[in-house]
């Protein structure tokens, strides 16, 4: 490495000479432009999780910008950090992790595979929808197009943070003039951009027609490293199952360096698909029970939908008062600013800071119209939270619940409002809804790597589970004055329509609710 340094530096000098004699001269044996750019731009990141990881120069030059940066102040958990004092991750490491960990796979499957003819383009044009597959969330994570978005806007009810990511990796592209860079590290414009996008928002294509252009039909498996459509097994778990159980600190039971260890590509009916090994399924069972294990520990925690819930409710207040300045000095309001990137690059976390603490040249004395907000906000600062009144296991899978049927339910004699109480249907499953996602997922064996086949749920286990998915039915209560009697009607309510609910006991051959406290 030091004679590598001494030659680097001697020919820097020489060019330099060269340059101030306006002379043009060949350089003896002179170092490639990729590894004279990487040395002297590479940049090293200590990550808790994966250890030191070095990344390409235009991936840095990526994260240098404000669009990226952004993701410093956007918590990965969203409301959790309020339950869970580690959880204060944002998405600015996690999606620095994926950069690298598709990277990772892509490069093992390079070098494992050289007959898959992965070019050094491939490679950094997954390593790039990796970085900035995420670019997209809102304040919150989540909560924004989760259960913000819905409420504030319900004509674009079903718009997603994914659709944000790549209106937002256009916008960073273009407000930081990267396209020259992108073509100096030898990517191809806009093929190559089609392709990251693609990639970003990958659709689940079965067995119909090729629907991509970025890519052909030879090179089908870079469409599974960052978000794979087609069995939920890719890189963006495999980073926030590790980073999540860390700052959780909940074991996490499944080891994703093995998996890109043992990931082969195989044909499959004329199209490519990523394969591990016929000895993993059992652990990529494991894998999907984590999942299912961070909801509902984590991720669906009662008391942290409970603050999502109050943060929710404190930015529909404020959704018309918080304005944000967009391109052409237009200004958005919060549920807005996601048509226009300028303006949506501002949204953060720190929306609920401008609500408690808002600037104002008003009299001090005059009420300001984020005191809703702000008081909704106050309560979670105080910890007086929305109280959690029960839940209930939901049988039909298909029942998604109305806002309107508990409300015949309460007598009118407990003058409980039904606007003082929420509902919310929090499905946990292993991430397909109710379908066994290792139907999905290829394997191979040590014998025979070449040819894929699937492995049936009965071949690997009898213990396994039976059902992938279950609706949990909760309510909460906004005022905590009539909890009590709020509890027993919505038990009471529960045992009449055969629903199954916590704390009921067998007594005299009848269901009974405990005495609440």
């Amino acid at each position: 490495q030091s004679l590598y340094l001494t030659h680097l530096r001697h020919n820097v000098s020489r060019l330099a000479s060269c340059q101030c004699l306006g002379q043009r001269q060949v350089l003896q044996n002179p170092p490639s432009l990729s590894i004279f750019c990487s040395f002297l731009f590479t940049q090293v990141f200590n990550d808790p999780i994966h250890g030191h990881i070095e990344l390409h120069p235009l991936l840095v030059k990526i994260i240098d910008t404000p669009q990226f940066q952004r993701l410093r102040n956007i918590k990965q958990l969203g409301g959790g950090y309020f339950v869970f004092p580690g959880a204060s991750h944002n998405r600015f490491e996690h999606s620095i992790g994926v950069g690298h960990l598709a990277g990772e796979l892509a490069k093992t499957l390079k070098l494992k595979q050289p007959e898959l003819d992965i070019s050094e383009r491939d490679v950094l044009c997954v390593q790039i929808a990796g970085l900035c597959h995420d670019l997209g969330h809102g304040p919150f994570s989540h909560l924004f197009d989760g259960m913000f978005n819905p409420e504030a806007d319900p004509e674009h009810k079903d718009w997603k943070h994914e659709d944000a990511s790549l209106e937002m990796f256009d916008h960073l592209v273009v407000a930081n003039s990267l396209a020259q860079e992108m073509e100096r590290y030898g990517l191809i414009l806009p093929p190559d951009l089609t392709f990251i996008k693609e990639m970003i928002k990958p659709l689940k294509i079965d067995d119909a027609e090729w629907p991509y252009e970025g890519r052909d039909e030879n090179k089908s498996f870079l469409y599974e490293i960052v978000s794979n459509k087609q069995n939920g097994i890719d890189v963006d778990k495999f980073d926030y199952f590790a980073r999540d159980c860390h700052h959780l600190g909940i074991r996490n039971n499944f080891d994703h360096q093995r998996f890109i260890m043992f990931a082969r590509v195989c044909d499959v009916n004329g199209r490519k698909h990523i394969c591990s090994r016929d000895k993993e399924v059992a652990n990529l069972y494991d894998m999907f029970h984590t999942r299912n294990s961070l909801h509902r520990r984590a991720y669906q925690h009662r008391v942290t939908k409970s603050v999502e819930i109050m943060i929710k409710d404190a930015l529909l207040k404020a959704d018309q008062y918080i304005l944000t300045k967009g391109s052409g000095g237009t200004t958005f309001c919060l549920s807005k600013a996601k048509t226009d990137m300028e303006a949506y690059t501002k949204l953060t976390d720190q929306m609920i800071e401008r609500i408690l603490h808002p600037c104002s040249c008003s009299n001090e004395f005059t009420p300001s119209p984020l005191e809703e907000a702000r008081m909704i906000l106050q309560r979670i600062m105080s910890r007086d939270l929305y109280q959690f009144m029960g839940e209930t296991k939901v049988c039909n899978q298909g029942w998604t619940g109305t806002k309107t049927w508990p409300r015949l339910f309460w007598p009118t004699y407990l003058c409980i409002s039904p606007l003082k109480t929420i509902y919310l249907v929090v499905t946990l499953d292993y991430g397909m809804k109710n379908k066994d996602p290792i139907n999905t997922t290829y394997f191979y064996t040590k014998a025979n790597p070449t040819e894929a086949f699937k492995i049936s749920r009965e071949q690997v286990s009898k213990l396994l589970p039976v059902c992938f998915a279950e609706k949990i039915l909760r309510v909460y209560c906004k005022n905590s004055a009539s909890l009590r009697d709020a509890k027993f009607c919505f038990q009471s309510w529960c045992h009449e329509n055969d629903f199954l609910t916590e704390g009921w006991v067998p007594v005299s051959g009848a269901m009974m609710a405990p005495v609440l406290t």
